[in-house]
C-alpha cells in the first residue's frame, strides 16, 4: 500500500546549506529602529517567498515555554496506542477531513499511501467543531495548548503579511484586510512520520502546494525530511532547519493575492529509516465567502490573476490537486 516506483520517490535531493537558504529575523522586522537593518529583512522576506515560496523565521516572539507545551501534548497523543487514539478522536472525512487517521485516500485505489499519521482540527471559526469529536481528550490540556499557540501564531502571520505588503510597495493592509478576526479560517494539521524500513521506496507526504494564504510550520525531534522544489533549477532541495526556527510557507491564495510576485511552494516530506518526525502546520485563510483580488502589477491595470472566492478555489483545489500537476491546479483560475 505504501511502496512507490523508484522514479516516483526521487530521494536524491541536493542539500542546501543553511547560509544560503532564506531566513528572516522577526524581531528586526518588527523593530521601528534601524531602518537599514529592517529594510534588509523585508528584502530577504520578499526574495525568499519569490524564489522558494518559504522562509525560516527566528526571534519570532512565541514563548519557548509554549512551544515546549505544544511538543508535549502532541507527543502525548501520538504516544498512545492506536485503539486509544481512535477512542478519543473521531474521523470526519466529509467535514474538511478533520479528526485522526491516515492522509486523504482518493478513489484511485492504486495510488500509494503516504507514510504518515495525521490529526486535523479547526481553531477558527470557533463554532466549526461544535458537536464533532475532533479534539483529543487526552492529554487533557491538548486543546487549550494548541489554541494558545494558534493565537500567538496568528499575530506572527499577520505581521508577516503586513511586512510582505510593505516589501512589495503595497499598503500595509493589502493582504491582512481579508482576515476578519472572528470569521477567518485557521486549520491545524499535526503530522507524525514513523521510522520507515524502506525510506527510498516510500514518501512521507506527497508533493503538493498548500491551498492557504500562509502556512506556519513547526517541527521537532528530527529535521532533514522537508524538501522544496526550486522553481528555476527544477530540483528538490532539502530544507535546513535550526532547532529554534519556524517556517513560513506561501500558499496558493497568497500567490493569487500577490499577482504572482510570491510563489506558492511545491514541497514534500521524505521518510527516514530510524528516526520519527513530528510537525504541526497552521493554515491561515480568509473566510470561505471572501473574494480575494490580486494586487496591480507595477502600476499597470493588466492583471495576471483573476479575482476568486476562497471557498470556490478550495473546492477546486481539493477536487484536482491529488490527480493533476500543480500548474494545472493553480492556473486553472488565472
Amino acid at each position: 500500500m505504501f511502496l512507490r516506483p523508484p522514479l516516483d520517490t526521487l530521494n536524491t535531493a541536493n542539500s542546501y546549506f543553511s547560509e544560503n537558504f532564506p531566513s528572516i529575523n522577526v524581531a528586526k522586522l518588527r523593530s521601528k529602529e534601524g531602518l537599514v537593518v529592517r529594510n534588509n529583512e523585508l528584502q530577504k522576506l520578499a526574495n525568499g517567498l519569490e524564489e522558494f515560496g518559504m522562509v525560516l523565521v527566528s526571534d519570532h516572539g512565541i514563548p519557548c515555554s509554549l512551544l515546549s507545551d505544544v511538543k508535549e501534548v502532541i507527543k502525548g497523543f501520538f504516544g498512545m496506542s492506536f485503539e486509544e487514539k481512535k477512542k478519543y478522536v473521531g474521523t470526519y472525512g466529509y467535514v474538511d477531513n478533520m479528526g485522526y487517521g491516515r492522509n486523504f485516500v482518493t478513489k484511485s485505489y492504486d495510488k500509494p499511501l503516504d507514510w504518515i499519521d495525521r490529526l486535523t482540527m479547526k481553531v477558527s471559526p470557533k463554532e466549526s467543531t461544535v458537536g464533532l469529536n475532533v479534539w483529543p481528550q487526552k492529554p487533557p490540556h491538548f486543546r487549550e495548548v494548541i489554541e494558545n499557540y494558534a493565537e500567538e501564531a496568528r499575530k506572527l502571520s499577520d505581521d508577516i503579511l503586513r511586512a510582505l505588503a510593505e516589501a512589495l510597495s503595497q499598503e500595509e493592509n493589502a493582504f491582512v484586510k481579508y482576515f476578519d478576526t472572528k470569521t477567518r479560517e485557521i486549520n491545524v494539521r499535526i503530522n507524525y512520520y514513523p521510522p520507515c524500513p524502506k525510506p527510498k521506496s516510500t514518501m512521507g507526504l506527497s508533493p503538493h502546494s498548500d491551498g492557504s494564504t500562509l502556512t506556519l510550520l513547526m517541527q521537532f525531534d528530527t529535521s532533514g525530511s522537508l524538501q522544496v522544489m526550486h522553481k528555476h533549477k527544477n530540483i528538490w532541495l532539502s530544507v535546513p532547519w535550526p532547532n529554534d526556527a519556524l517556517l513560513v510557507n506561501a500558499g496558493d491564495l497568497l500567490e493569487i493575492m500577490s499577482n504572482g510576485k510570491v510563489q506558492s511552494s511545491w514541497h514534500r516530506a521524505v521518510t527516514q529509516v530510524e528516526l520519527e518526525r513530528f510537525s504541526l502546520a497552521l493554515f491561515f485563510n480568509p473566510p470561505l465567502s471572501m473574494e480575494i483580488e490580486p494586487i496591480k502589477s507595477d502600476g499597470s491595470s493588466d492583471y495576471e490573476y483573476k479575482n476568486v472566492v476562497v471557498g470556490d478555489y478550495l473546492q477546486h483545489y481539493y477536487t484536482v490537486s491529488l490527480t493533476v500537476p500543480k500548474v494545472a491546479v493553480k492556473f486553472a483560475m488565472v
